[in-house]
């Protein structure tokens, strides 16, 4: 016997305008080694002074050049980064701004002919852009998605200064 379960329904929780504006807020002239070495750091520091259990992956190119799973994560979030990390490649954007496009419009990511098994629409995934050309990516995964994506933006505009 056959049966259909249909996709996970992704919450609305932000406003896709003020998502896509601050999307465009984070372009670098440069993107290197160090730079996402001090953006995984600086994230690792926010996320301790929360009290937050998160993993932190940003790469570069097809290298991940920083992992950092703080105390009380389990490889459950890996499987998140990994699913953030194909969304943000496959796209080029912020896995929230996917995710609440797609629930705007009442769709899942079967609408981007995407499964589920291997892409996650929802916050902690960014695209690292120098110029026009996405170089990388951060992902953090360990609490809800808009905290998730909220500490990314916040690294995020540290680095940017």
């Amino acid at each position: 016997m056959l049966f259909f379960v249909p996709a996970t329904e992704i919450p609305i929780l932000a406003e896709v305008p003020e998502l896509e504006a601050e999307f465009a807020r984070f372009r670098f002239t440069r993107m290197d080694h160090e730079m996402a070495l001090a953006l995984g750091e600086d994230i690792v520091r926010r996320a301790r002074a929360k009290d937050w259990a998160v993993i932190i992956s940003v790469t570069l190119g097809d290298h991940e050049v920083f992992h950092y799973a703080l105390p009380g994560t389990t490889t459950v979030n890996d499987n998140w980064i990994r699913r953030k990390r194909n969304l943000v490649e496959r796209t080029g954007e912020p896995t929230f701004l996917v995710g609440q496009r797609l629930a705007a419009a009442g769709k899942t990511l079967d609408a981007l002919d995407l499964s589920e098994d291997d892409y996650a629409a929802h916050g902690g995934g960014y695209p690292l852009i120098v110029g026009d050309t996405m170089v990388g990516s951060v992902i953090v995964s360990g609490v809800p998605q808009q905290d998730d994506h909220a500490l990314l933006v916040e690294g995020l505009s540290a680095l940017a200064g």
